[in-house]
């Protein structure tokens, strides 16, 4: 029962696999949100697997989900507007067979005499962002616009948003006073993928070991150490009155403890007297066996 339980699983699994299919990434070149009329634009599905059967598509207002075969040349993964007009102008994706759908694109194409160049791709936090109001002909200085709200004029005719955050976000466009106003185009800005970084470890786990600081003694300027004889002789007369001392108390304390021995050892005058006599009385007891 488990081995079949684990065949069905691993063979869940595999399908699951076998199933999924790559994301691909729609590009268009140029890479601009907003077109002149009659120009040439280029439109590609980068893809990881090509049997997933990538189709480009667009909704206009005109058509909706509408493949590259109606609209455009299909040229492999890639579809191309050769001349451009204002009913090119929508949303366009790449989509598989299965379903599965790539990022979306808007483009604008205008009649007009002037476009505004943004971002077709979202931007990313932190990037630095440059807008261009283009004529057909030449850049001009030109008023930019955000949510309808004037901006700033620049004299160029391109404007740089340093290191983009999500407050940038919104509908651009820009103005000539000699050759009118560019339509309207969102740029989207993207979240900065957050780096994991390691944790620091708390500090009661962190131990450093420092050694002892070395005592330094410090010695007057010009100080010299005295010779060893000097040193020397200077002990002697410092420590001879202890030494001195200590030998003379000892002697005493020896001398009186061996005088109390010897009288506590030596016997009374009477005693003595008595034991000569016992000893001259026992020689002459043997001198006079000798003579017999």
């Amino acid at each position: 029962m488990m081995e079949e339980t684990s065949l069905l699983l691993l063979l869940f699994v595999s399908s699951l696999l076998c199933c999924t299919t790559n994301q691909a990434h729609l590009t268009v070149s140029p890479s601009s949100s907003q077109l002149f009329e009659g120009e040439f634009v280029s439109l590609s599905c980068e893809e990881d697997d090509s049997s997933a059967g990538w189709t480009l598509r667009r909704n206009t207002t005109r058509e909706t989900r509408a493949e590259c075969d109606s609209w455009g040349g299909s040229a492999g993964s890639s579809c191309n507007i050769s001349v451009t007009a204002p009913w090119d102008s929508g949303v366009y994706w790449c989509e598989s067979r299965k379903g599965a759908t790539s990022n979306s694109i808007n483009i604008t194409v205008t009649g007009g005499s002037v476009i505004l160049q943004s971002p077709v791709l979202p931007v990313m936090e932190g990037d630095d962002v440059t807008l261009h109001c283009k004529t057909k002909t030449s850049n001009l200085p030109a008023d930019f616009y955000k949510d309808g709200s004037f901006i700033r004029t620049e004299p160029a005719g391109h404007m740089t948003i340093h290191r983009v955050s999500k407050s940038h976000e919104g509908l651009y466009k820009c103005h000539s006073s000699s050759h009118g106003e560019s339509p309207s185009s969102w740029i989207t800005v993207t979240e900065k993928p957050s780096t994991t970084s390691q944790p620091t470890p708390p500090s009661w786990i962190t131990v450093t070991a420092t050694a002892p600081a070395p005592v330094c003694v410090t010695l007057p300027i010009g100080y010299v150490a005295p010779p060893l004889v000097f040193r020397l002789a200077y002990h002697l007369v410092v420590f001879s009155p202890y030494l001195i001392s200590t030998l003379l108390m000892m002697s005493l304390y020896r001398h009186r403890t061996t005088g109390y021995d010897i009288s506590m050892a030596t016997p009374p005058p009477n005693q003595a007297a008595e034991g000569l006599a016992e000893e001259y009385d026992d020689i002459m007891e043997v001198t006079t066996e000798h003579h017999f």
